[in-house]
């Protein structure tokens, strides 16, 4: 018996450390990546200027004066506090909004396509025009996204949208402002949603697999949607928990019948 008892613990053991490593396999993050593992960055990861982007684009000189035409004003807002009850106040660069054309209105320089320059190409833009047209000597131009964004839904621990303060945001930073996925997302199918050249592409990631670190889908975009789906799991126990709930709505039912026929019997 003794023996039996030897050779079930045995079994018992081998299939724990099969289901973990399993387990370990379905969770677990560039698993094909080896150590001391290097990648070139070929891409071009630089953000683009998109329409409805809006940008901050302030104008320094060694003369204030002149350089103040072409800055927006700042404006002041109040955020209420719901804890305190305190309205603190915040400072704010009004922004010029990239039209559905692609073009801003610049003091001076008039109408502008930005759409598809980065950052750096429209400051040297800007600044060569202004020098150019004798409007400003030294110009410094700094140029900020006012609303970069991304959102994160689904299976993860914290859902929302987040602002993005930097120029570069991948996927993994991401998913780390949303608390990580929960157990139950889908690691092998993360749906990066994106709107490109008049068109709306949904693709599919896999943060298993190290050609993640290659997808052009990899670093985000402004406004990307970032949809972790559910497991089998997770989808299984909605369903019971959708049966329990029928089951529960119908008891309460035939309940309600068999009290009426009693009333009025």
């Amino acid at each position: 018996m003794i023996k039996n008892m030897k050779k079930y613990g045995y079994i018992a053991f081998v299939l724990c450390v099969l289901a973990g490593c399993a387990s370990q396999k379905q969770i677990s993050y560039l698993q094909d990546v080896p150590d001391d593992y290097r990648q070139k960055i070929t891409q071009d990861y630089d953000l683009r200027i998109h329409p409805d982007d809006l940008l901050s684009i302030m104008v320094n000189s060694k003369d204030p004066e002149l350089a103040q035409m072409f800055n927006l004003p700042m404006v002041s807002y109040q955020i209420a506090n719901s804890n305190t009850g305190y309205a603190g106040g915040q400072n704010r660069v009004l922004g010029y909004l990239v039209d559905k054309e692609g073009n801003i209105d610049f003091p001076q320089l008039g109408v502008i396509k930005v759409q598809g320059m980065t950052r750096a190409e429209l400051t040297k833009y800007i600044k060569n025009q202004l020098i150019e047209k004798g409007l400003v000597k030294d110009p410094i131009v700094t140029i900020q996204f006012l609303n970069f964004k991304v959102s994160v839904l689904g299976e993860v621990n914290r859902p929302g949208t987040f602002e993005i303060t930097s120029d570069r945001i991948t996927l993994l930073d991401a998913l780390s402002l949303a608390g990580d996925l929960t157990i139950y997302g889908q690691r092998e199918n993360i749906k990066v949603v994106r709107e490109e050249n008049g068109e709306r592409v949904v693709v599919s990631l896999d943060l298993r697999n190290k050609d993640l670190l290659s997808s052009p889908y990899y670093y985000l975009q402004q406004n990307d949607v970032v949809y972790v789906e559910p497991n089998k799991v997770k989808a299984g126990q909605r369903e019971i928990n959708q049966n329990r709930t029928i089951g529960t709505f119908a008891s309460i039912l035939s309940v309600m019948v068999s009290l009426a026929v009693l009333i009025f019997k």
